[in-house]
């Protein structure tokens, strides 16, 4: 650690809780205002990419241990298959549909299959964006 650190250190803490906080706003608002899997997967990264910055990659891997090239893959297969699945029920490839449910503590709420393809989407960013500045680090 650098004795400079100490303060991006501090901050990057409470930080780090406010973007995750508005990254998952971001995802979850996506599907009737403005957001979605993209803009929330660039929100949740730059989270990521802030405790990378703070603190050095051994005690961030430490404390996040995920390989996030398989994060990438498993956000691109999410995507792919909530839009194949689609297929199963004779309709077009990537066909979203919704319902309403009275759920016990919500109430009527919305669900849409929208989420989970934008959940593969906010993976996917995360894992490439993640993996592409890490590479760049090391080659510093």
């Amino acid at each position: 650690m650098r004795e400079n650190d100490v303060i991006l250190q501090t901050v990057s803490k409470v930080a780090v809780f406010i973007i995750l906080t508005f990254g998952m706003y971001l995802f979850l608002s996506g599907h009737h205002n403005p957001g979605g899997g993209f803009i929330g997967g660039l929100t949740l990264s730059s989270a990521v990419i802030l405790l990378y910055i703070a603190f050095d990659v051994e005690s961030v891997n430490k404390g996040i241990p995920v390989d996030f090239k398989l994060v990438a893959a498993a956000g691109v297969l999410i995507s792919v298959l909530s839009g194949t699945g689609a297929l199963l029920f004779g309709a077009d490839f990537l066909s979203q549909s919704f319902a309403y449910f009275d759920l016990p503590l919500l109430g009527k709420t919305e669900l849409t299959t929208v989420v989970l393809f934008e959940a593969g989407v906010a993976l996917a960013v995360v894992g490439v964006v993640v993996t592409i500045l890490i590479n760049i680090s090391e080659d510093v």
